[in-house]
């Protein structure tokens, strides 16, 4: 979980995601389209992928990916993503983190 939470905060925006994952394709799309350049992290490609799919599981993502880190804080998976994005907050959210400059 150590490397996880590391790995979460090391940028404005992180994306934990598997490469056959067309939700989390799609996240990293509407995130990018704001501008942000999330670091993103390929479990099934990682050398440590398993162990980290497995903390993300114990941090409550389920399913594990896409598993969403914005301003060093855990926001969840695609779910929470949209619902922020319909309701015109995850644009705020961004710029408060200093994802993204407007």
């Amino acid at each position: 979980m150590d490397m996880v939470m590391k790995l979460g905060t090391s940028s404005a925006v992180v994306i934990f995601t598997k490469s056959s994952c067309c939700i989390s394709h799609s996240i990293e799309t509407l995130i990018r389209s704001f501008g942000a350049n999330p670091a993103v992290y390929e479990l099934d490609t990682h050398p440590n992928g398993k162990q980290m799919e497995k903390a993300l599981m114990e941090l409550g993502c389920h399913p594990s990916v896409p598993a969403i880190f914005i301003g060093k804080e855990l926001v969840g998976g695609a779910n929470e993503i949209m619902s922020l994005n319909v309701r015109r907050k995850l644009k705020q959210l961004l710029i408060r983190t200093n994802a993204i400059w407007v």
